[in-house]
């Protein structure tokens, strides 16, 4: 398989290529979607001969695949991030965004404040909205296009009643990847103000050369009787729509709160996101990893390259993921008029900056885990619908 194989996604039910019409007015036939956070290439083959084997095998009954689940992905998290995990710590979501509603579940109760380093991924205001606690936003600095926590201000800013913090690292939308000072000044800022602390990791696979992702419980193990770790493998093989992911809990007395809270709501995982994470977390998966990474490191490259002619545009330095976050106020433009000139000009489908919090207002998101053609399409497109500017 190429990365470069034009995949059409279109008309298979596909969010992000189907519904950017109805959500943004981009037209699907030809409009680029490079909006919600999945890539268009395939997953790697040892996922796909899984799954293949599967349906030839015909009978999709109830399974135990918790042994060679639970030893893949320990073997994935030491090989790769020099991260022991044991397998009591493992609990399988469906998904990571359902971990964060999981653990808001089984450790805050309505009204709690859960606190949030913004901008970021959107999908945790929403959660934490929706379960009824409430949302505490401590905006990052963007220091000369990279973004850095301010603990002093942060400090000032705790009332006591918050009784949760929400990290992403690597970070969504910025790409930054924390470094050990970092994750450590937020280890002690959990700690200072009594706050569980919500590791979001879900990103950690996908880091370009020159960075090198800390998983938290690595980072801060003086704090593992307060942290919660999430992964899954979808991001890194593009296997979001079988919705599994996991939770880790180092601590056996956060393990023992959270496992009688699946067990109340008799949550379990499907046998092929089990089987499928089995098959992604291996020898042959990590060489597609690694491939991946190398190809999205150049569409990173064509990117931010085509970004630097607009004169107004910036984007942040990528550390980490493929998910480019580019800054516009130096256009001058308020918000709509950019906005419109990128989806009704340009025509491409890219999610808007507010919706990641305070901080993301001058700023929208663009997904390159597409081909290579596409990305350059978007370059030219973006160029004329900002030509004027040149």
């Amino acid at each position: 398989m190429s990365f470069d194989d034009l995949i059409d996604r279109r008309g298979t039910h596909c969010a992000k290529w189907d519904m950017m019409e109805q959500v943004y007015g981009v037209p699907t036939d030809d409009g680029i979607a490079m909006w919600v956070a999945d890539t268009d290439f395939r997953a790697p083959a040892p996922v796909l001969n899984k799954i293949r084997e599967m349906v030839d095998h015909g009978v999709f009954g109830y399974v135990n695949v918790d042994k060679p689940y639970k030893d893949a992905i320990r073997w994935w998290m030491r090989t790769r991030h020099d991260w022991a995990v044991e397998p009591e710590a493992i609990f399988t979501t469906t998904g990571l965004v359902n971990g964060v509603g999981m653990c808001l579940d089984a450790f805050t109760q309505p009204g709690d404040g859960i606190v949030l380093f913004t901008p970021v991924y959107h999908a945790f205001a929403r959660v934490i909205r929706n379960a009824g606690r409430e949302v505490v936003e401590c905006p990052m600095v963007n220091n000369e296009g990279r973004y850095e926590m301010d603990f002093d201000a942060y400090d000032e800013m705790m009332t006591g009643s918050e009784k949760m913090v929400i990290l992403c690292s690597p970070h969504n939308p910025g790409g930054r990847v924390w470094s050990q000072a970092e994750l450590q000044a937020v280890a002690d800022f959990a700690k200072r103000h009594d706050l569980l602390l919500l590791s979001d990791e879900i990103h950690h696979d996908l880091v370009f050369p020159g960075h090198t992702h800390i998983p938290m419980q690595n980072a801060a193990p003086e704090i593992t009787d307060r942290l919660l770790m999430l992964t899954a493998p979808s991001k890194t093989f593009n296997i979001a729509g079988l919705h599994t992911g996991q939770v880790i809990i180092p601590d056996p007395e956060l393990r023992g709160q959270f496992a009688k809270r699946m067990l109340a709501l008799s949550l379990a995982p499907n046998s092929v996101g089990q089987f499928a994470t089995a098959a992604a977390y291996s020898a042959e998966g990590a060489i597609w990893v690694d491939e991946q990474i190398a190809y999205l490191d150049e569409n990173r490259r064509l990117f931010d390259a085509a970004i630097a002619e607009i004169p107004g545009l910036r984007s942040m330095p990528l550390e980490a993921t493929y998910l480019a976050w580019v800054d516009f106020s130096g256009t001058g433009m308020e918000r709509a008029e950019f906005t419109n000139r990128v989806e009704q000009t340009a025509k491409i489908a890219v999610n808007h900056g507010t919706t990641f919090g305070t901080g993301g207002e001058s700023f929208l998101r663009f997904n390159l885990g597409t081909q290579r053609a596409r990305v350059e399409e978007a370059c030219a497109r973006l160029k004329n619908a900002f030509s004027d500017l040149q």
